[in-house]
C-alpha cells in the first residue's frame, strides 16, 4: 500500500549559507558535509564547471554559478585543472539553483555528487541563484560560512559568528597554499577531439613557469607551442630560475591578494626583469608584475568571474571575448611612465594587460587558455613565443 503521508512530508533543508551581515539561506546538501568559510562570488559561464571548481584561483571562495542547470554532464579525469587533485586546490563551496541530474554525456565517468564528496566540496542547491547574485552586485562579494549537515541541524549563531570575524580575502596569501610542492617537468598538449591528450617530445625552447595556483591548460598551450616547461613553487628565487637556463618565463594565475603574495614574490620578479628574457603573466601574475614596475592593486566590488567578458586589445583594435576570475585588479591610475595599457576590460574599463617598454615582457588579467570559455586570447600565448623566437633570431609564428 502506498504511503499517503508522503506528500504531507516536510523537507528538512540540509545545507546553508550564512554571510557576515546574518543573512540565512538554506537549501539541500551535496557533497562534502561540515562547513567552509570563505568568500561568495558568482560565475555567469554556462559550461565548464569541474574546470571552474578546480581552478586554484577560486581558493578561499564559494561558487555560485548563474547557469540554472550544474552537473549535467558528470565529471571525468580529463578536465580538472589544478596540478595536483590530491591537495584538492580549488573552490571551498559551490551553490546551484536545481538538483542535480545523473549524468548524461559520453565522457562522463562520476556523479557531480560522489566527485564533490570526493574533493571536500560543500555544496547546496534549490537556492535562488538569481537573488544571490543580485545580492552581491549591490553589496560586493560577501564574506560567508557554507554547512551541509545530513540531519538539517545547524548552530546558526556560531556559523554567523564565524562568517562575521573571518578577515576576508585582503591581505591573505593564498598562493603558498596550492602552488606546487617541488619542481617538475611538464609535457601534455592541448586536448585533441576523439584523441585526447598528447605528449611534447622534441621542445625548441624552455619556459619557466612559477606556479602561483597555475591551471593545466596553460601549460599545455606552451607545450604545444614547443616549450619544454618547468613548473617552479611560488618561493623560487630568482637566481634558482636562472640556473634552469630559460629562454622564457611565465607568472602563474592564482587566488589570494596579490600585496600578499607579492611580498616575496615581487622582489624576485624586479631581478627577473633584469635579465632581458621574456616575460608572460596571466591572472595573479600580471598583478605581480604590475606591483613589481610600480604600480597598485585594488580589491575589486564583485569581481570578474565568467566566461562572457568583452576585452579590448589596444594593440590590435579588436575586441575578444574571455574567461575572467579575479577579485583584484591592477589600478590603470598607478600604471607608471613605460608601462603601457594594452588591454581593458568593456565591462568597466578596469585595467586587463600591460606591456613594458622596450622589454619583452606584458601580462593580461584574463584568462587566455579558456578552460572553460572562449579561445580568443589564444593568440598571446603564441605572441609569448614569438618574443622568444626573435631573441633567437627565429621567424614569427602567425598570432591569429
Amino acid at each position: 500500500m502506498a504511503d499517503k503521508t508522503a506528500p504531507w512530508t516536510k523537507e528538512v533543508p540540509t545545507a546553508c549559507l550564512v554571510l557576515a551581515d546574518g543573512t540565512v539561506i538554506r537549501g539541500r546538501g551535496l557533497g562534502a558535509t561540515g562547513s567552509a568559510v570563505a568568500e561568495v562570488v558568482f560565475n555567469t559561464a554556462l559550461t565548464g564547471y569541474e574546470e571552474i571548481l578546480t581552478d586554484p584561483s577560486y581558493a578561499g571562495q564559494i561558487v555560485t554559478f548563474t547557469f540554472p542547470h550544474i552537473g549535467n554532464i558528470g565529471t571525468n579525469v580529463e578536465d580538472i585543472e589544478d596540478l595536483n587533485p590530491a591537495a584538492r586546490s580549488g573552490a571551498v563551496g559551490a551553490i546551484f539553483k536545481a538538483d542535480v541530474t545523473n549524468p548524461s554525456s559520453y565522457r562522463a565517468s562520476e556523479h557531480l555528487d560522489q566527485w564533490l564528496k570526493r574533493r571536500g566540496v560543500i555544496a547546496m542547491s534549490g537556492i535562488d541563484t538569481r537573488a544571490l547574485t543580485a545580492l552581491i552586485r549591490e553589496k560586493g562579494a560577501p564574506n560567508a560560512v557554507i554547512a551541509h549537515a545530513p540531519d538539517g541541524k545547524f548552530d546558526i549563531e556560531d556559523l554567523k559568528r564565524q562568517a562575521r570575524e573571518w578577515s576576508g580575502l585582503v591581505g591573505l596569501d593564498l598562493a603558498k597554499e596550492v602552488t606546487s610542492g617541488q619542481s617538475s617537468v611538464w609535457t601534455e598538449t592541448p586536448w585533441v577531439w576523439s584523441e585526447g591528450y598528447a605528449e611534447q617530445h622534441a621542445p625548441t625552447m624552455h619556459v619557466v613557469a612559477v606556479d602561483y595556483g597555475v591551471k593545466r591548460n596553460i601549460l599545455r598551450l606552451l607545450a604545444g607551442l614547443g616549450a619544454k616547461v618547468t613548473v617552479v613553487p611560488a618561493k623560487t628565487g630568482a637566481d634558482e630560475i636562472l640556473a634552469m637556463k630559460p629562454d622564457g618565463i611565465f607568472l602563474s594565475n592564482g587566488p589570494g591578494d596579490p600585496a600578499a603574495t607579492g611580498e616575496y614574490a615581487v622582489p624576485v620578479i624586479k631581478d627577473l626583469l633584469e635579465t632581458g628574457i621574456p616575460i608572460f603573466g596571466i591572472c595573479l601574475g600580471h598583478q605581480m608584475l604590475a606591483l613589481a614596475v610600480g604600480a597598485k592593486t585594488v580589491k575589486m566590488h564583485q569581481g570578474h568571474h565568467g566566461a562572457n567578458h568583452p576585452v579590448k586589445d589596444h594593440t590590435t583594435g579588436k575586441v575578444e571575448i574571455v574567461s575572467m576570475n579575479h577579485g583584484f585588479a591592477v589600478d590603470s591610475k598607478s600604471l607608471p611612465q613605460g608601462v603601457e595599457e594594452t588591454h581593458v576590460s568593456l565591462f568597466d574599463g578596469s585595467n586587463c594587460g600591460i606591456s613594458l617598454a622596450g622589454k619583452p615582457v606584458f601580462s593580461v588579467q584574463h584568462h587566455p587558455e579558456a578552460s572553460p570559455g572562449p579561445q580568443d586570447s589564444h593568440y598571446l600565448f603564441r605572441r609569448f613565443v614569438n618574443l622568444i623566437r626573435e631573441q633567437h633570431s627565429e621567424p614569427a609564428l602567425a598570432e591569429r
